[in-house]
């Protein structure tokens, strides 16, 4: 079980984007990275192609940025906050806020 998943509410905790919020939109496993929505943004030059019907030009899309660079956002303390794997007795497991022991996925 990963920490950080697809659809979770993240922050940067560095890089030029330090504070911004966004919602994980992939994860890359093998390379330990994910894309944020709206962090890291760079611009991509894109030629034109007539038979895809891709018009020319300079786009601005999201690249991806280390795990170890973004947290968990805590909608309870409003903070970024690290995460814990909690194994209850049965032998689930659930993601939990190290700060306050509330679970992430509700």
């Amino acid at each position: 079980m990963h920490k950080i998943k697809k659809g979770d509410m993240v922050i940067a905790l560095t890089g030029k984007d330090k504070g911004k919020q966004g919602k994980v939109l992939r994860i890359l496993p093998t390379k330990n990275r994910a894309v944020v929505e709206g962090i890291n943004c760079v611009k991509k030059h894109v030629k034109p192609n007539p038979q895809k019907n891709i018009t020319g030009g300079i786009v601005t899309q999201e690249a991806s940025i280390h795990l170890s660079n973004i947290a968990l956002y805590n909608p309870v303390t409003k903070k970024a906050d690290k995460v814990r794997i909690k194994v209850h007795n049965d032998g689930s497991r659930a993601r939990v806020f190290k700060s306050n022991d509330e679970l992430v996925d509700i």
